[in-house]
Parts: structure tokens; sequence; C-alpha cells
């Protein structure tokens, strides 16, 4: 039978929403999801009520409309829907040659970025392409990263990757590394970032009511969703970490100049691969003097650190006298 466009509108959410593995949709939401598309669509519309969405559901499962195969899975007492193959969706329909051409050329494209584990989500999807239209022709890799594939946590990235895209709540249990037991956090992730080869998870805490809280994914120990409301954060976030060496900010930190010199065993080192974004150097002599403007923190002194002899730090003062206490500190245990 023809489909209007209000229910056609309701279809294509409902499909979204079975298909989308990163939240839990109950029918609450799936009512919430429509009537949000619809009003979109046409501001004078009122939505649908319960019955209506259910109306839908039943449609969508029975042979007049896809046949969809949908669970109902329990949370408590509670039920969300999602599809039991979610590769699965009303618009599935076969590619013509041009597709397949350009599909296969895109999956050759990605395929080649191997290593990196934020890819690992791409892998699962070109199997399932490959497999359901027979591309499984591919070229040489030709580029990957350096990764410690036996680092702790690197499976938690995708989950924690799905949740900030779905904006979902999710129940961490960590354990960092003054605890001697995990501790359960009710966490909205915002934000992944990579730092020296770890991987990093930054969001609001709503245990301790902390915008920016920083997990480590290392110290992760499970990952569960919840049904809480999710709280967006309006950070932009390549701007937050521009005054930062490291992912750590500190509560009272602020913007300071840093002002370095460098031996000139070290110092095209330096200039070829910057400290910072904001370095500015010149030759002092046989020293180089280098400027950056940052927040000072626990990563920067560990990066001062790592140039040994070859490093002064000049000011600030109180940076300075960190960095000269952590080598008196470390020259005692020799």
């Amino acid at each position: 039978m023809p489909i209007n466009k209000n229910a056609y509108i309701r279809y294509q959410v409902l499909d979204r929403c079975f298909r989308n593995p990163g939240r839990m949709y109950f029918w609450e939401d799936l009512l919430e999801e429509c009537n949000k598309a619809l009003m979109e669509f046409d501001p004078k519309c009122k939505g649908i009520k319960k019955r209506q969405l259910f109306d839908d559901i039943r449609f969508m499962e029975s042979e007049a409309g896809w046949s969809i195969p949908l669970r109902r899975i329990k949370f408590g007492k509670r039920v969300y829907y999602r599809y039991e193959d979610i590769s699965f969706s009303i618009n599935n329909k076969l590619l013509n040659e041009t597709e397949i051409r350009q599909l296969k050329s895109a999956l050759r494209i990605i395929s080649r970025f191997t290593g990196t584990p934020q890819f690992e989500w791409v892998y699962e999807v070109i199997t399932k392409i490959e497999s359901k239209f027979g591309l499984i022709d591919r070229e040489k890799e030709i580029i990957s990263f350096e990764i410690n594939q036996d680092l702790k946590g690197l499976n938690f990235l995708k989950n924690l990757f799905n949740a900030i895209l779905n904006e979902q709540v999710l129940l961490i249990k960590y354990k960092d590394f003054k605890s001697t037991e995990p501790y359960d956090i009710i966490f909205h992730p915002y934000y992944l970032k990579q730092y020296n080869n770890r991987w990093f998870v930054l969001g609001l805490n709503a245990t301790n009511n902390v915008y920016n809280w920083n997990l480590a994914l290392d110290r992760i120990v499970s990952i569960s969703e919840t049904n809480y409301k999710y709280k967006p954060s309006d950070i932009d976030w390549n701007e937050y970490f521009y005054d930062l060496v490291g992912v750590t900010r500190p509560k009272d930190g602020f913007l300071q100049d840093i002002l370095l010199v460098f031996s000139k065993e070290i110092a095209n080192y330096v200039i070829t691969k910057p400290l910072h974004p904001s370095q500015k150097s010149k030759w002092v002599g046989d020293e180089l003097e280098v400027k950056i403007k940052v927040i000072p923190n626990n990563e920067l002194e560990q990066l001062i650190l790592s140039f040994g002899e070859h490093i002064k730090v000049i000011s600030p003062q109180n940076l300075k006298e960190k960095i000269s206490q952590r080598i008196k500190l470390a020259s005692s245990n020799y």
C-alpha cells in the first residue's frame, strides 16, 4: 500500500534507531525521535502517540512491511528495541556496477590505514560490506602507524567512540594507580585523545560533577550502558588541548610563558620536532633558546626531563624549582 510522507519519515527514524548498537532505545526514546523528525519536517505537526508508534512497529515487522528482525531486550524492568542483525535496514538493496566500483575504491583507501585502534570499527564494517556484496579484492597495505597492540584498554575504544557518537551515558568501573580497588563512575564521554601511545577519554564525571574528567583507557576495568540522560558539552576540545602538552589540565593551572635553553647537540631535533605549536626559537651563541606558551602540567615536566642534560629551564621560577627537585630525587637513586 502507498506510504505517506509522515509514515515514511517515521519508518526511516525507527530503522535508524533499531540498527544503532551504541544506544538503548526504549519506546519513549523511539517516540521522541519520531516526533522530533516529524516536527523538523513540518513545524505545525503535533506528532504521534504511543499507539501509533506500536502500530508502525507492527507494520514494519509484518510481511506487508519489511519483516524486520526486531529484538525486544530486557533492561531491568524495561525493554529496549534493536535489530537482531544491525546490518539490516529497510533501505537495503543491490548496488549497480558503478556503485560497486566506487565502494570498492573507497574500501581500498580505508583499509590501508592499518595499525591504529581508532580504525578498528572500520574493519568490522569492511568485513560486513565485503561479505554482503562480494568485494573481496584488496590492494596491499602501504602505510602503518606505531602503536602498542598489547596496551591494555584498547578493547574499550570502540565502545567509547560509539558512546560519544550516540550521546550515551556509561557506568565505568575504574582503578587508578593510587586505588587498591576499582570504583564506579557515572560518565558522560565527550572526547577521545591519544598521547604518548596511550588513550584517554574526557567527559563529565557525574559522580563528582567534574566536566573535564580524564580517564586512561588502560585503567578501565569495565564499561556498561545506562539509561541516564546525556548532558552534552559545548567545549571546543581542539582549543582546550591547544594550551597543553599532553592531556592533563590542572584545576588551578593558567597559561604561562615557558623559557627553555637547549644544547647544540639536541637543538636541531627540537627545531624539526617542536615541543608545542606555540614554539618560537632563536640561537643564542651555541645554545637554542625556546619559548612556548602553555599551562604547565605533569606531562610538560616529563617532556623536559626526557631531554636530560641537554636542557635548562630558565622561567617560570616555580617550574624551574620543580624540575630541579625532581632531578635531585632521581639522582638520589644512584
